[in-house]
């Protein structure tokens, strides 16, 4: 689990906007990237973000509920 307060802060590297916590990462709506928690640390690099469609997000928002 990722500290509250880490929450708060954290924001897309890209363009800066709130980022949603799921179990695989984080996604930044605007751009559609899913950024990777590998061994407990957020890997916000850009260049190694995963982009998702639209089908893809939801799925992962569902499954975040």
């Amino acid at each position: 689990m990722i500290d509250e307060r880490l929450l708060e802060i954290l924001a897309c590297p890209k363009c800066k906007n709130e980022v949603v916590y799921i179990k695989d990462g984080f996604i930044c709506l605007n751009c559609k990237l899913l950024f990777r928690v590998e061994d407990g640390i957020p890997n916000f690099l850009i260049d190694e973000a995963e982009k998702l469609n639209d089908e893809e997000i939801k799925k992962y928002i569902s499954e975040k509920s």
